[in-house]
């Protein structure tokens, strides 16, 4: 039975809004999760103003202050045995201001000696260009994504990216999950949209500014960079019919046609016949000009790479409910949940590489799949975290099936080696890591980092190239 490859990419994943801090350090700007503060309401929170305001807690400011924990981090993932860590720059470190005529030194300098530190490590480094880290001022003076601005100033930012970094990366990605443009527009297109906003015609409008922005990255990539890999990166975790009554099953495959859409485009270098209709019943009329639609059909990306966390199930006609880790749906009686409420589905993995395999036959790789739960500091210093243990191991099992079955997934990298902040809550105390960083919801903590009783597991599955998943015996 096929396995995966010997250069199987095994790794973990962060984004630096989530991790590095040091939010105003060596001359970056705000980006747009510098105003978010901590809880589940953070998205509704935000000042309309967009300003920051004396006395809140926003956690992306320190976070687990990787800035400058970096190089004690990157020894424990080297420890660990990681191949690839995938992670993000930080847009607002190299254009504090997004359109500036010149970038930021320290910015380039900074994520240089970060580069150079994996290498030392072996670890290749998988870099994210734009992950949910739109600078603010692009915000405040363009509105985001939809103004067509935004395409040049990101086209510079990628050029000077590829020209410095051309030697250290040869894995990029552009947007992070790219179709949360229409479910969290604020993370994925720098947008502010109010109920009343006209929101399908301004989030459309910037999925086709942010597909002719990736369009002209590939090509620059490729020609700057050659034999450098650059894919898309999507948000796919799926949902099920909850019935087999047909108007179930049918709104729920146009349900997945929202994110498809937009690998659809990014993959196959064309507009799909089915968007047609919908942006008609929209009213949406989005304004392309000359020459886009051949350069995104020149231009496609590489690879795709995308989320997966959990599953849900639809019912025809209920609300469109999304989170960060994908549609809100109906619950399925056949799946436990994490302590955070998300269905934990394996088999759901080795379904979506499947259907995302036999729709473009492009390789794939995850880049993001974990689970965020609460952990305990027993009284001997150990932190047993079997039920996460559990959860890696199952959907390994459900990643070698669908190799099995002929998926070309070239690499896994676990979302959140290290406890980061959460990108839905603002939460640290909704733990994801192999280690352990001592800070709490308030941002009060040492920053001590500390193996979990996964680190060992993990060091051992990749180890063996995913063929030793047995969980350590229960003490």
């Amino acid at each position: 039975m096929k396995t995966f490859a010997k250069n199987f990419l095994w790794g973990g994943a962060l984004a630096a809004n989530q991790c590095e801090g040091a939010y105003l350090e060596d001359g970056k700007g705000l980006e747009i999760c510098d105003l978010l503060e901590t809880g589940k309401d953070r998205f509704i929170k935000l000042d309309p103003a967009l300003e920051l305001h004396e006395g809140h807690v926003y956690p992306s400011h320190e976070a687990i202050d990787f800035y400058h924990h970096y190089k004690e981090d990157i020894a424990m993932f080297g420890e660990m045995g990681m191949k690839c860590l995938r992670t993000s720059i930080a847009w607002s470190r190299i254009f504090p201001n997004g359109d500036d005529a010149e970038p930021n030194e320290k910015g380039l300098t900074y994520y240089e000696d970060m580069f150079r530190e994996l290498h030392r490590w072996g670890i290749e480094p998988v870099i994210t260009i734009s992950h949910f880290e739109t600078p603010l001022a692009l915000v405040k003076k363009y509105g985001g994504w939809d103004n067509r601005k935004l395409v040049g100033f990101f086209e510079r930012y990628c050029k000077v990216l590829f020209e410095r970094y051309k030697d250290q990366v040869k894995y990029w990605m552009t947007f992070n999950e790219i179709n949360n443009t229409l479910k969290l527009p604020y993370l994925a297109a720098g947008m502010v949209v109010a109920d009343d906003d006209n929101a399908p015609q301004r989030q459309y409008q910037a999925a086709h500014n942010m597909f002719v922005a990736n369009a002209l990255a590939v090509k620059s990539c490729h020609e700057m960079i050659p034999g450098a890999k650059i894919g898309c990166m999507l948000s796919l975790s799926t949902a099920y019919p909850n019935t087999c009554r047909p108007e179930d099953v049918m709104e729920t495959y146009q349900l997945r046609q929202r994110s498809l859409f937009f690998s659809d485009v990014m993959l196959r270098g064309r507009y799909p016949s089915y968007i047609d209709r919908k942006w008609e019943e929209l009213g949406v009329q989005v304004q392309m000009e000359p020459g886009d639609s051949e350069l995104i059909a020149q231009n496609t990306n590489d690879y795709l790479a995308f989320s997966y966390y959990m599953t849900s199930t639809h019912i025809a006609g209920m609300k469109i409910r999304s989170n960060t880790g994908g549609h809100v749906g109906a619950d399925n009686p056949y799946l436990e949940k994490s302590k955070w409420g998300w269905p934990i589905d394996p088999v759901g993995l080795r379904f979506v590489c499947n259907e995302l395999y036999d729709r473009y036959q492009k390789p794939m790789f995850i880049a993001e799949n974990g689970l965020g739960t609460a952990d305990t500091i027993d009284p001997d210093g150990r932190i047993r975290d079997t039920a996460r243990m559990e959860y890696l191991k199952k959907h390994i099992e459900a990643l070698q099936q669908a190799v099995a079955d002929g998926c070309d997934i070239f690499g896994y990298t676990w979302w959140g080696p290290i406890d980061i902040v959460s990108a839905g809550t603002g939460e640290m105390e909704k733990r994801y890591g192999f280690i352990y960083v001592d800070k709490d919801n308030q941002g009060n903590g040492t920053l001590q980092r500390r193996k979990k009783d996964s680190f060992e597991y993990y060091k051992k599955v990749i180890a063996s190239n995913g063929q030793d998943l047995e969980l350590p015996a229960e003490d």
